[in-house]
């Protein structure tokens, strides 16, 4: 039985007193969601307290990106060791706004998670197409690049999360028979590569457009094991009935 998991990420917003206010209001609504793993991933800034504010409860912090190198002469990067460090236990690897803004590739992809797996912080692993009309064949070659060259042991490590880049920020949501129909894909490709229990134990959480009014939808589908949520978690109410789903 795959446990679901409902991750928010913040994106660049919110500063240290918001931070605080949403965890005083979230953690009494999902004081008793034990049926699924709640991850927040706010800002490197708020990281610390982040964690201060979630200690003592089964919310866990995340990372929205690291540097794939543990130390060195790398301006503005942050190391898989500082976030562990931090209190974290997640972290967003290859999103697809890195993607678009920074030049990332399933390359650098495959470098983070490594070096996220290396200091023993579990790498939520970002894949999915820019068009709706490409889907199978972006996933396929993403598959083989980021994730493919990773051993058993290391797979088994990994949460991979589906966002269809064209249904983020847009409004525009995958419909949840075709969300289910790419995360089966997924999973067949990692049953090619790691075989049949890797295949069914992987968690693949579905990212793009999450509301609480699709939510419910989603989770129905039996490939989808949790959401990646953007601006629905900013609001502790809006993602707590996501996460009460």
């Amino acid at each position: 039985m795959r446990m679901p998991l409902i991750a928010g990420n913040w994106k660049m917003h919110r500063a240290a007193a918001g931070t605080m206010t949403f965890f005083e209001s979230f953690r009494p609504q999902v004081e008793y969601s034990e049926h699924r793993e709640i991850v927040i991933c706010p800002s490197f800034l708020d990281l610390e307290g982040a964690v201060a504010a979630a200690r003592g409860s089964r919310i866990q912090i995340g990372a929205q990106n690291l540097c794939w190198a543990k130390e060195g002469a790398f301006t503005g990067e942050v190391s898989g060791s500082m976030i562990r460090a931090a209190g974290c236990t997640h972290v967003i690897v290859g999103h697809s706004e890195r993607r678009k803004y920074f030049g990332e590739t399933d390359e650098s992809a495959l470098k983070k998670t490594l070096e996220a797996l290396d200091v023993g912080i579990t790498p939520i692993v970002c894949l999915g197409e820019r068009e709706k009309k490409s889907a199978d064949a972006a996933i396929v070659e993403q598959f083989a690049h980021s994730i493919a060259p990773l051993s058993e042991a290391q797979f088994a490590g990994i949460v991979i999360a589906y966002e269809p880049v064209w249904a983020i920020g847009t409004g525009e949501t995958a419909s949840p028979r075709f969300a289910n129909d790419s995360h089966r894909l997924i999973r067949e490709c990692a049953k090619s590569n790691f075989g049949a229990a890797a295949g069914r134990n992987v968690r693949i959480l579905y990212g793009g457009s999450v509301k609480p009014d699709n939510a419910k939808g989603l989770m129905a589908e039996p490939e989808i094991d949790g959401l990646l949520v953007g601006g629905a978690s900013l609001d502790p109410v809006t993602f707590a009935s996501i996460v009460n789903i």
